[in-house]
Order: C-alpha cells, then structure tokens, then sequence
C-alpha cells in the first residue's frame, strides 16, 4: 500500500491508522524522509507480537493489538524543520467540551476510548517553509465532539505557524461537509483553511498556497492483484 501511493513521487505522504510494528519499515518501503507519533500503544506492549496476533483475521482484529500511529512521509529535497504533536481529546479538554455540549455519560465513555494526535511539520525546501499537520479525529456519532477535536488542531498548527507561513492541515477528520460546522467554519475569513473534499471524511485543507481540488483515487488505482489495498480511497490534492 505504501509502495503504490509513493509511486508517482509525492512530495508528503499524510498516514493514520497505522499498525505501530509498520513504523520501522515505513523509510524502507517508501523510500522517503519519515515522521510518526504513537496514538495507541500496542495492548500487549509489544508491536510485534501484536502484528503476529493480528494476521489471525486482520478483519476481526485490526487494531485491538496492534496500537496505531499516524505518519508523514516526505520527498527527498524537503527538510524537516520541526515535529510536534498535540493530543486531540485529552481528559482536561474532554471535560470542558463535555460540559459545554452536555453529553451523555456514554458519550463520554465512548469519547475515551481511543487517543487521537494531530502530526505538527514544518517543512522546508529552498528557503520557503510551510506548516503541515496530520490528524486522525474521532469516529462518534455526535460530529460535535468531533468537529473540537478538528477546531483543536487547527488551533495547534495555526498556533505554531509563523505570521503568513502556509498551513496544510490534512487526515482522516471522520466528517464531511455535510456533517461539519467546523469545516465551514476553518473555510471562513478568520481561519481561510479552504479545500475540504466533495464528499467523504478525508480532507486536504490549505492555507497560503494555491491548486485545484482534491480528488478521491478510483477503486481500480488501489487494488492490486484483486485486492483493494485500505478501507479508505487516497485523497491528493496539488498546492504551490
């Protein structure tokens, strides 16, 4: 899968959900620069036995064992400046939002569940540098939890971005357009983070650069030897 998306020479790769045994492979498949951050902790405390685990039924299993991560794979040419990263639904901020958007108690359980982090780059190439965050929101029912959590990054990456540096902040946001408050308003005058895809929960949102939409790979461009290669269709977008 990663072979195939770094194919046509990208230069940044935005990954979530990947198993945390893949890590330290994903330089030798990819042939790029990499950047990653822990989401979850494999149960057992050990990646690799996690990944044995789970080729049991990658179906059933999927992440039970194996801990997540998201990752940023970077070109060749492209330096990385800085890394941060900051944890989208910690206990203090679930709190707040909780009671601001007085949700149930299993709301909040269900909240807990699962650690999601927002990637912070700065890249540099040619003296220009631009600010890139990779996230992986919350899968909820209620899209309100999940629109602060998205809010919650754009704060973060604007934040650290320098007055008038570029901003792209992309992943899996696990809402749409239709769903979001927040995408129309990062959309906005105040935020001018504009680009959400069509349709679909994965987006490429930018600011300070300029290019077309994004567009969702065809189910034929990710399937290989009649396997469709990941749950989600690859989202690229070109920005300059």
């Amino acid at each position: 899968m990663v072979q195939l998306v770094v194919a046509d020479g990208p230069d940044v790769v935005c990954l979530q959900e990947l198993p945390v045994w893949s890590l330290q492979r994903l330089a030798a498949w990819s042939g790029l620069r990499t950047a990653s951050d822990v989401t979850e902790r494999p149960l057992l405390g050990s990646a690799e036995l996690g990944r044995v685990i789970t080729e049991l039924h990658h179906g059933l299993l999927r992440s039970a064992f194996t801990g997540q991560a998201n990752g940023v794979l970077v070109a060749p040419g492209f330096t990385i400046a800085e890394h941060r990263a900051v944890v989208l639904n910690p206990w203090s901020f679930r709190r707040r939002v909780s009671r601001q958007l007085r949700l149930t108690l299993g709301q909040r359980i269900r909240w807990r569940q699962n650690r999601r982090v927002c990637q912070v780059l700065r890249l540099s190439r040619g003296g220009k540098t631009f600010v890139l965050g990779n996230l992986h929101a919350s899968s909820l029912d209620d899209k309100r939890i999940t629109d602060a959590e998205l809010l919650r990054a754009a704060a973060f990456a604007d934040g650290f971005a320098r007055p008038g540096e570029p901003i792209v902040l992309a992943g899996d946001f696990n809402v749409t357009a239709g769903n979001s408050r927040a995408l129309a308003e990062l959309a906005g005058s105040e935020w001018e983070l504009q680009g959400a895809t069509a349709s679909g929960i994965d987006h490429i949102l930018a600011r300070g650069l300029h290019g077309g939409a994004a567009t969702r790979w065809p189910v034929e461009r990710r399937t290989l030897d009649g396997r469709v290669l990941s749950d989600h269709a690859p989202v690229e977008r070109e920005l300059a």
